[in-house]
């Protein structure tokens, strides 16, 4: 994996589409999330002012940009409502992308999910801290991994179990995926692989960078990539724009 200072600008020859995973890579990782009966507390995180300008000038140069993340489309609206006229938002592991103003959904994931979030919904366990609310995937924070959420997703051939550490990732096995989701990106602006820039650090990234032409990696220990960069993130920006405008 090469160091993100040995990209240049003819890497970008053909790149059209920049993508950022969130978590990890524009913001810290970690939720702080809270649950007591049927009620949910958590922390909604900021986009840093820096990062946000430099996503305004992507676009200026003439990039599409696409945020990719795991979250749901409320929490990820009010973290990037500063450039919303400006990118596209592919949201819980590729389930769907919001683009001005418009829901694309690229999966029904319904029947799937819902049998098992019943039995997930009937777990007790001291490590379970809160699950965060979402529309196509079940997502279940916890303090330490819980054979119980485990086993039961296990019996559900079709369905995967991703834990990145701090929360379980549950949907649908190579359909509801980050590099699925770029797919259809793709498919709404017309583009191919070689198009399509992609950054991210964590384990339900890995589907993002293989659907990428250039690859960037932002946790080499966790995914590989063409590049590594070393956050935060506007370091990424700036090595972006600088080569941006040899071309």
């Amino acid at each position: 994996m090469k160091s993100i200072d040995e990209i240049s600008s003819i890497d970008f020859k053909n790149i059209k589409l920049i993508v950022f995973d969130v978590d990890g890579v524009l913001v810290p990782r970690g939720t702080v999330i809270k649950q007591r009966n049927n009620k949910t507390y958590f922390e909604t995180k900021r986009i840093a002012k820096e990062e946000i300008e430099f996503i305004r000038k992507l676009v200026k140069k003439g990039f599409l940009v696409n945020i990719s993340s795991g979250r749901a489309l409320f929490m990820l609206m009010d973290m990037f409502k500063e450039v919303l006229p400006y990118v596209s938002i592919t949201y819980e592991n590729g389930s769907a992308t919001w683009y001005k103003g418009r829901v694309y959904q690229h999966c029904n994931s319904f029947k799937d999910i819902y049998t098992v979030d019943k039995e997930l919904q009937n777990i007790t366990d001291g490590s379970i801290k809160g699950r965060e609310p979402k529309e196509f995937i079940v997502t279940i924070h916890c303090a330490n991994r819980v054979k119980k959420i485990e086993g039961i997703v296990s019996s559900h051939f079709d369905l995967y179990c991703l834990w990145n550490g701090e929360a379980y990732d549950i949907g649908i096995k190579n359909y509801q995926t980050k590099g699925q989701g770029l797919k259809r990106v793709m498919d709404m602006f017309h583009l191919c692989k070689e198009n399509v820039l992609a950054v991210g650090d964590n384990f339900n990234d890995k589907e993002l960078l293989e659907e990428s032409g250039i690859k960037i990696s932002a946790d080499k220990t966790r995914i590989d990539g063409d590049f590594y960069i070393p956050l935060p993130a506007e370091i990424l920006m700036r090595k972006l724009l600088k080569e941006i405008e040899k071309k």
